[in-house]
Parts: structure tokens; sequence; C-alpha cells
């Protein structure tokens, strides 16, 4: 999802569709097929000013927003964009986008929770993303370190932020980059919805141990009314109700 001048495009995992397991906290309904899908978005500096009633009477459900990026940048868009999403009536949410070599998990989950990237129980705000994918800037597709580092790195984001906001972050990867960057790590899927990245008609193969998706970036390259140029387009793994239930912790 990070947007620099020659615009970072994710790798894809090709694979087969999943089969969804029964649904836990997580919750998705029995299968991607059998699923009520719900329309969202991804958006960032990258897309502009954006009309947010426009959005929303596009059919538009939920918007995960760019936050933050390791520890010194907030996006400029941000707060508008979290504040007149939420008074359009869309659900949404904050994301962070990794950089693993330059600070600590801690750190970076501190930085994103003092930085828009908080929860509250009102029914629009969902937990906040840890967007985890290939290294744009220098220092190897994997940030250099090691599946065990990238283990640690991880959880420790992942604690850090759930004693801030007593929630489980939501993890956005792609199949290649989990299972290559954490060596097919399964840990994490109990509790943490899976927020998965590949640009298809069909989910495929999910990351190790991943169950389900419960949001599925599908495309980079939407159209969505109220909005110029591409935008990411998503799926929610459910219906609106299930949507919301996440957002209040239910």
């Amino acid at each position: 999802m990070i947007r620099t001048g020659l615009t970072l495009r994710r790798l894809i995992a090709a694979g087969i569709t999943a089969v969804a397991a029964a649904a836990t906290v997580l919750v998705a309904t029995a299968g991607p097929a059998a699923a009520a899908t719900t329309p969202g978005i991804d958006v960032s500096n990258y897309q502009g000013a954006i009309n947010w009633t426009s959005v929303r009477n596009s059919g538009i459900q939920f918007a995960f927003i760019k936050a933050t990026e390791g520890t010194s940048y907030k996006d400029p868009q941000f707060n508008a964009n979290y504040v007149n999403s939420y008074n359009a009536g869309v659900i949404r949410g904050a994301y962070h986008f990794a950089r693993p070599n330059i600070s600590s998990g801690a750190t970076q989950a501190n930085y994103l929770a003092s930085n828009g990237g908080a929860w509250s129980a009102d029914s629009r705000t969902l937990p906040a993303a840890l967007d985890l994918e290939g290294n744009p800037y220098a220092g190897g597709y994997c940030y250099g370190l090691s599946t065990t580092g990238m283990r640690n790195w991880v959880q420790d984001f992942l604690n850090t932020y759930r004693s801030r906001t007593s929630r489980y972050a939501v993890i956005y990867t792609t199949t290649s980059w989990w299972n290559q960057c954490t060596g097919s790590w399964t840990g994490p899927w109990t509790n943490h919805p899976l927020w998965l990245a590949r640009w298809a008609s069909t989910p495929g193969t999910l990351p190790a141990g991943a169950p389900f998706y419960s949001f599925w970036q599908y495309t980079a390259t939407g159209a969505v009314s109220g909005i110029s140029g591409n935008v990411d387009r998503n799926y929610w793994n459910g219906d609106r109700t299930r949507l919301i239930a996440l957002a209040n912790n239910g």
C-alpha cells in the first residue's frame, strides 16, 4: 500500500481458493463463495482529497486509512480522511506501514496508537492494521531480518498495540511475503484478522496457518465515486452486521 515515486506493487501469490474454517472472534462465514462480501477501500495521501459522502453513496461500507509509517511519518491526509469517512457513515480503521529495520515493533505500535491508530467502541472504528509487505527502501525484501527476527518484531508490535488499545490488530500481507519473511509462521492467526493482498479473481492460497481471510484486497486499480484515479478495492468476508461486530469487539 505504500506509494513512492515509482509506486510499489506488491508481489501477488498464486494458488487455489482457500476453504474457510468455522467462525471465531475474527468473524467470517463458511467460505468466500458462501459469504456475503461487503465492499471497501484503502486510501492514503496518494488519493488526494476525497469526497467521502460520494464514496459512501457509491456503496462503499468500510475503509482502511493510512495513518503512519515507521516512527516519523504521519500521512498528511489522515486526519481529514479519518474524520470525514466516519461522518459519512463509513466504518473506518487506520493502518501502519511497517519498517522493521529502523525501530522495534513496540516503538512503531506506540507511534501508531498515539497518532490516530487508537480504538473506540463506536460501531465505526476497526482495530488498526499492520501493513507488512516487501521493503520498498534499502535493506532487502525482508528488511534484513531473519525469520525469527521478523516473528519477534511482529509479535512485539502486536503485543504493544493490544496493550495500548485492548484490540488484536489486523495483519495486512501477501501469502508470498508472509511465508518467506516469517518462515510460514502460524502463530498470529488464532486472534488477528487476516487482510490478504492478492490482486486476482480469487483469494488463492492463504498465508501458512490462516484458516480464512477477514479482508481481501483484490485490486489496486479500482474506481470509486468521490476519488480521483485508482484506488485499492477490498471485500470484508461477511456482511455489514458482522463488520460492525468486529468494530465493537463483539
